[in-house]
């Protein structure tokens, strides 16, 4: 038995990439957060490019399971002027959603050339500048899901940010920026544990993947890294807080021009172990 499909498009979404779908991608979203059956899909449709501005998909949903399936484009605001008031750290964001499966033979592009030339990294003399810039896809409290097959590129900041969540699997994906790009990690996880990155391609101006603080049992294999920064675990304990990471597996990486392979970075204040 086939599961329900929704459509965006049947929302009031525009697939012209210039108007702001935002408000027909949440209408359809808790549409199918709503359903009470056993799996969804709502799909953003092939040959369409839309506009979405900060956004943030929120569980707790009745199914059990929903699929987003992308086909088409999604791009952001072009320009740092337009994300003026809104959240700059975090574009789309999946919260607090379980049984989630994000995949199809879409786009996710940040456009974030913009940002990326107002720097403070890569500027640090310009006036205005800037530290903060927003994260392409944000997983925060996801559980028993899975990021697979897109294409997630040229994101502001970091492309993929898998924040306190458990079983969660990245396969399949590509995702690319220039290797000018200031703080474009492919992916970071932070405060969690049972992730598996698998069968992926990632080169950017950062870390392909770097992990964080209260992560455990993170598998990374078959990855092609680079451009970049490498693998990295850190930095840790810059505030001289305690720190736990543990159970961290990298194999059958291949490292092409990146500046390290697999490290550990962490600051002397810092405390706590890093442990297999």
């Amino acid at each position: 038995m086939k599961s329900e499909l929704v459509d965006v498009l049947d929302f009031g979404a525009v697939g012209n990439g210039k108007a702001d779908s935002s408000e027909a991608f949440l209408k359809a979203w808790n549409f199918v957060c709503s359903r009470e059956t056993e799996s969804v899909r709502l799909i953003v449709p092939g040959k369409h490019t839309f506009l979405l501005h900060p956004v943030t998909f929120s569980g707790q949903c009745k199914a059990r399971e929903i699929k987003f399936l992308i086909h088409g484009t999604i791009v952001s605001p072009v320009s740092p002027k337009a994300w003026e008031g809104l959240d700059q750290g975090k574009w789309l964001t999946f919260y607090g959603v379980s049984g989630l499966k994000v995949k199809g033979t879409g786009e996710i592009n940040g456009r974030g050339w913009g940002w990326w030339n107002q720097s403070c990294r890569n500027h640090p003399g310009l006036e205005g500048c800037t530290s903060l810039a927003p994260t392409a896809i944000t997983f925060q409290s996801c559980k028993t899901s899975s990021l697979s097959e897109l294409r997630i590129i040229n994101s502001s900041q970091t492309h993929v940010l898998i924040e306190g969540s458990d079983h969660f699997i990245v396969k399949d994906v590509i995702i690319t920026a220039p290797e000018t790009s200031p703080n474009t990690d492919g992916i970071h996880i932070s405060s969690a544990s049972n992730i598996v990155i698998r069968n992926s391609r990632i080169g950017t101006g950062d870390d392909c993947v770097s992990i964080g603080d209260h992560t455990t049992n993170i598998d990374i294999s078959r990855v092609k890294c680079g451009p970049g920064h490498g693998i990295s675990i850190g930095s840790l304990g810059r505030a001289g807080n305690f720190v736990q990471v543990q159970n961290i597996r990298v194999s059958r990486v291949a490292f092409k021009g990146t500046a390290n392979g697999a490290r550990i970075k962490t600051w002397q204040v810092g405390r706590g172990y890093v442990r297999g």
